[in-house]
């Protein structure tokens, strides 16, 4: 989780526009399936 907030925080001060949303939201999305993830290896 600590690399996607990384990425995110280079993205917001390199990207700009379009571009910098896309990739909040992909890594947005990324963080949410490894969270998930590590939930249901939580519960197993």
């Amino acid at each position: 989780m600590l690399t996607y907030a990384a990425l995110a925080i280079v993205a917001a001060f390199t990207l700009d526009g379009a571009i910098r949303i896309a990739t909040w939201i992909f890594l947005g999305g990324f963080a949410l399936k490894t969270y998930l993830v590590v939930l249901k290896d939580r519960i197993d």
